[in-house]
């Protein structure tokens, strides 16, 4: 086989993408940095230098897929905001391979405290703080409750999407979000 000749981002873009293609196929149990590697045509060694665990291979390639997908917008209006930004979301959950490959990240997070720690670090802390931060935006704005406890609102938020998407498997709909959002946003609205 001859071997690619890229290298820098390229070489990376295109491990990540062959990451994601063969997951997608063989699912995560099938992954190997060996098959990885051979369908990108690199040795593996090159996909270690880049990456010490398939797990955190995996953590890059889905990540690489919800870069700027996952910002949220600030209309003044903190309710469409946060369906809109939820909505992407889902969405994005819905394509393939996206969903079955996160499930089996957080899967793999249970097992390695390196993959853990990473996906806490680079992709649910920085989310959970966006949307803090867009909540506190609307209570300084009077659009929410004063007192209302925000990391609170992001575990409600969170929580039934998780739920739904790691334990029941149901399907995750913009009617679902929306039903989230309005539980929630009937109990953070300014009391009179």
């Amino acid at each position: 086989m001859t071997r690619a000749r890229r290298s820098g981002p390229d070489l990376t873009r295109a491990i990540m993408r062959t990451t994601l293609d063969l997951g997608q196929e063989l699912g995560y149990a099938g992954l190997s940095i060996e098959a990885i590697a051979a369908r990108a045509g690199v040795g593996k060694h090159t996909v270690y230098r880049r990456w010490p665990s398939k797990g955190a291979l995996l953590l890059d390639s889905v990540l690489s897929l919800a870069q700027s997908t996952l910002d949220y917008p600030d209309t003044g209006d903190v309710a469409a905001d946060l369906r809109e930004q939820i909505h992407a979301a889902v969405d994005l959950l819905a394509t393939a391979p996206v969903r079955p490959l996160f499930q089996a990240l957080v899967g793999e997070a249970q097992q390695d405290p390196a993959v853990a720690a990473a996906l806490n670090e680079r992709f649910i802390a920085p989310q959970a703080s966006k949307t803090v931060a867009r909540l506190e935006a609307a209570r300084d704005r009077g659009q929410l409750a004063p007192d209302f406890d925000l990391d609170l609102a992001m575990a409600v938020l969170s929580g039934p999407l998780y739920f739904r998407l790691l334990i029941t498997q149901e399907p995750l709909t913009h009617a679902y979000v929306d039903r989230i959002l309005d539980a929630l946003f009937a109990g953070m609205a300014p009391r009179p």
